[in-house]
C-alpha cells in the first residue's frame, strides 16, 4: 500500500471514525467539543514561524515537558506549538503550559487527522521551522507535507518494538519513503536504531540518544507538600498506589487490597485508572464490593475508616506517587504494554509492575537488574509484595535508591537531543 492508497482508504474510512468519535464522545463527553480542530477546521489563533511539537495523548505530553522547557529557554523568540490527539493529553498540556508565564509562547490545538489537506491546512497555519514527533506517532500525510515544504522533521524518543517493526514491515511501501522523509530519527536504544534502518531511515539520520525519561525532574517542592499531607493522614498509617490502571486491573488491585487489609486493618489504597472517562465507573467497582472510598477531586482528606482514595484528578500522578510508600504501575496485569516506571522512581518509591511490558522493554530491564523493579502475576503477588515492603522498609529504601541511582546513570538523553535539534534550526 502506497501513500495515495492510504490516504484513499483513509477518506474511506471516515464514516466510521465519526462513529467512533461519537461513541468516544458518549463515554467522555470532551470528545464531543472542538470537532472542527482535528480536521483543521476552527483553529485557534496560532503564531506562525516557531516549533511544532506533537504528543499524542498524556504520557507522551508528560515525556515532552521538560523538552518544551528546555526549547523555551534556548529559542525564546520562536513560539512552540503543541498538539495531541486526546482530551486528556489536552488538558495535561493546559496544566503544564497554560499559565501566564508561558503565554503567548506556549500555544495548543487538536492535531488533525492525517489527510492531506487537512496536514497542509495545519502546516499553513502554523508555518513551523521545524517539527517534533515524540516517541512512533508516525503519520504519513503530516510528514509527507512537511517534506515538500522544506520543514525538517525529528521524530524524538523514538520507540520500535519488534513487534511494531513486523507490522510496519507489512506496509513497506508505505512505510520506507516516510521514513526516508525523516530529518532525524532521535532512537532509545541501539536495537530500535537498527529497526528503524532496516525500514528504511536513512542510516545516517538515526541516532541513539537514549530515553528522555530519564531526564524527568521533580520539584522539591513536591517531595515537601506530599510530606505535610502524609503528616495529616497519619506518618504511619501504611499506604501504597496503584497507578495508570486499565480495565480488567482493578478488580486485581482491589483483591489485592482486600489481602492486605486483613493483615494491615488501616491500610489505604490510592486508585487511579488511566483515563477520566472510567473515574466513576471505576469509584462505583470500589463501593460495589464494600471499601470506603473517598474521591480525591472531592478536596477531603481520607479519614480513618476509609479504605481507598480514588486518583480522579488530572495533573497530580507525580504528586500521588510522592504519597505512597511503594507503586505498582498499571497496564502491565492486562496486555496493554504498561506505563512509565520511571515517574515512581524518580520519586524513590519501590516500584512493581505486572509482566505485560513490551513498551518499556529496556527501561523494565535496566530496574529490574539493579533491583529496583518487582514483578506480580496475579492479586496474591501483588499483596505480598507491598506487605513484604511495608514489613521490610530497608528493603524499600534499598530499591528506592536502586531505582534513583538507574535514573542518574541514564540522564543526558535530553542535551542529546537539543543537539540534534539545534543542528536542524541552524
Amino acid at each position: 500500500m502506497n501513500r495515495p492508497l492510504y490516504s484513499l482508504l483513509f477518506h474511506l474510512a471516515l464514516p466510521v471514525i465519526a462513529l467512533r468519535l461519537g461513541y468516544r464522545a458518549w463515554r467522555a463527553p470532551a470528545y464531543a467539543r472542538r470537532i472542527g480542530e482535528r480536521f483543521a477546521l476552527d483553529l485557534p489563533r496560532l503564531e506562525p514561524g516557531g516549533i511544532w511539537l506533537h504528543a499524542v495523548s498524556v504520557g507522551e505530553s508528560i515525556a515532552a515537558a521538560p523538552l518544551i522547557r528546555e526549547l523555551l529557554a534556548r529559542y525564546p523568540q520562536l513560539p512552540i506549538t503543541v498538539t495531541c490527539m486526546t482530551p486528556t493529553g489536552s488538558e495535561r498540556i493546559r496544566a503544564l503550559f497554560g499559565g501566564p508565564d508561558y503565554a503567548g509562547r506556549v500555544q495548543h490545538c487538536y492535531l488533525p487527522y492525517d489527510l492531506p489537506w487537512a496536514a497542509a491546512r495545519f502546516l499553513e497555519r502554523v508555518q513551523p521551522r521545524l517539527a517534533l514527533i515524540m516517541e512512533t506517532e508516525l503519520w504519513p500525510n503530516h510528514i509527507h507535507q512537511c517534506a515538500r515544504r522544506g520543514i525538517p522533521v525529528v521524530l524524538a524518543n523514538a520507540r520500535l518494538s519488534a513487534r511494531s517493526a513486523r507490522g510496519y514491515g507489512r506496509f513497506a511501501k508505505l512505510t520506507a519513503p516516510m521514513l526516508a522523509e525523516l530529518s532525524l530519527v532521535a532512537v532509545q536504544t541501539a536495537a530500535e536504531a537498527e529497526r528503524f534502518r532496516s525500514l528504511g531511515a536513512r542510516p545516517e539520520c538515526v541516532e541513539v540518544t537514549g530515553s528522555i525519561k530519564y531526564d524527568l525532574h521533580i520539584d522539591p517542592a513536591l517531595a515537601e507538600r506530599a510530606g505535610a499531607l502524609r503528616t495529616q493522614w497519619g506518618v504511619r498509617r501504611p499506604v501504597w498506589i496503584a497507578a495508570s490502571t486499565h480495565a480488567g486491573e482493578d478488580e486485581i488491585v482491589l483483591a489485592a487490597h482486600r489481602q492486605l487489609l486483613a493483615r494491615q486493618p488501616d491500610a489505604l489504597l490510592i486508585l487511579v485508572p488511566r483515563h477520566p472517562e472510567r473515574f466513576t465507573p471505576v469509584f462505583e467497582l470500589c463501593r460495589r464490593q464494600g471499601f470506603a472510598t473517598r474521591r480525591r477531586s472531592g478536596g477531603e482528606a481520607p479519614g480513618a475508616a476509609d479504605q481507598v482514595l480514588l486518583g480522579d484528578t488530572m495533573g497530580e500522578l507525580l504528586f500521588l506517587y510522592g504519597l505512597a510508600d511503594c507503586a505498582f504501575v498499571g497496564g502491565s496485569l492486562v496486555a496493554n504494554g504498561g506505563h512509565n516506571l520511571l515517574e515512581p522512581a524518580a520519586l524513590g518509591r519501590p516500584v512493581l509492575s505486572g509482566p505485560h511490558l513490551f513498551n518499556f522493554l529496556e527501561i523494565a530491564a535496566q530496574l529490574r537488574e539493579a533491583g529496583a523493579l518487582g514483578e506480580v502475576a496475579d492479586a496474591p503477588q501483588l499483596a505480598a509484595q507491598v506487605a513484604e515492603l511495608w514489613q521490610q522498609p530497608q528493603r524499600a529504601r534499598q530499591m528506592g535508591e536502586a531505582g534513583l541511582a538507574v535514573m542518574r546513570a541514564n540522564q543526558g538523553a535530553l542535551q542529546r537531543l537539543l543537539a540534534g535539534v539545534e543542528r536542524l534550526l541552524a
